[in-house]
């Protein structure tokens, strides 16, 4: 009886040791900090996926830059140093003008136009992303872009000379064209760059600015531009996505549609939240002078011009579909 015990504690060993050998763990980096509404989207999305694969597939998040920067993470997923990952795609627009579509100055100023221009780019951007093995999960818009400053601006004119925070291609070709000087910062560097006076300004949504404190660090104004709603992208890797089961594939897809319409919901709402919460900082946040927005929509039509001369053929299909 003794035998017949112990063979079968060690059968059941055996098993919980060959089940645990099927889990799978993914770490997902996410360049912005916890209480950013993409990165809680970004856990609520890992607990679906957990849950739904019964722990199979367990994918934990990790914010703020803590496992990989910004400006890492693309790399890191195509590699296979990590499966999943979340990246402002347009950061990378240097490797495919596509990928700074959402990031065109006044082409999609709206949500509604943000979720029509993604549609109408998603077949490109997708074919984008198998060349470099890896494919979209799913996308969520920022909130629409304003203009932070260190002090009043009511024209170009008085940009002009300014230390800028650039995040991708668009908001450095912003600088030059509105003579400031654009310095790369991600954001989550963003508060200490202020407050040493590296960046005098930058274009981001409320949501950067609020996270990120910045009326600590000398920020005094935010003007509404509503110059485009950039969007964070949740990528996975194509070779360790096809390795799954189906029904972790499943998983991981049904997952994805839910967090995309969770996180546009949550961008909306953030909106309006994290101007008061600017507000609350002790800024001025108002619309931009009627010079400067003219001003600001004329530099928009020469980058438009200059984004359909880079993505070519490409490039118009995206806007045609668009204006449809």
């Amino acid at each position: 009886m003794k035998r017949i015990t112990t063979l079968l504690a060690g059968s059941a060993i055996a098993l919980s040791v060959t089940g645990s050998a099927f889990a799978e763990k993914w770490d997902m980096p996410m360049a912005y900090s916890a209480s950013n509404f993409h990165s809680k989207n970004g856990a609520d999305f890992a607990k679906c996926v957990t849950d739904a694969t019964s722990g199979e597939l367990e994918i934990v998040t990790h914010p703020g830059g803590s496992l990989f920067k910004g400006g890492e993470i693309k790399r890191a997923i195509q590699t296979g140093q990590v499966q999943i990952g979340e990246r402002l795609l347009s950061a990378h627009a240097n490797e495919n003008p596509v990928f700074g579509v959402d990031s065109v100055p006044f082409m999609a100023t709206s949500f509604d136009a943000s979720v029509k221009l993604h549609e109408a780019a998603k077949p490109e951007l997708e074919a984008a992303l198998e060349e470099q093995n890896l494919k979209l999960l799913y996308s969520v818009p920022w909130p629409p872009q304003g203009l932070y400053f260190k002090k009043e601006v009511n024209s170009i004119e008085d940009m002009k000379g300014l230390k800028f925070r650039a995040y991708n291609a668009s908001t450095s070709r912003l600088a030059e064209l509105t003579g400031m000087q654009p310095t790369q910062i991600e954001a989550a560097e963003v508060q200490q760059a202020f407050s040493t006076n590296a960046v005098e300004s930058m274009v981001s949504s409320g949501a950067t600015g609020y996270d990120r404190k910045v009326f600590d660090a000398g920020v005094t104004n935010y003007y509404e531009v509503d110059a485009w709603l950039p969007r964070n992208s949740v990528l996975v890797n194509q070779e360790a996505f096809a390795a799954l089961p189906d029904d972790q594939k499943e998983a991981l897809t049904t997952c994805a549609v839910e967090a995309e319409e969770r996180g546009l919901n949550m961008s909306k709402d953030y909106t309006q939240f994290t101007y008061d919460g600017l507000r609350e900082g002790g800024m001025t946040v108002e619309p931009a002078s009627a010079e400067l927005k003219s001003e600001l929509e004329k530099i928009g039509e020469t980058m438009t011009q200059e984004w359909l001369d880079s993505a070519g053929d490409k490039g118009k299909t995206i806007v045609d579909a668009f204006k449809k």
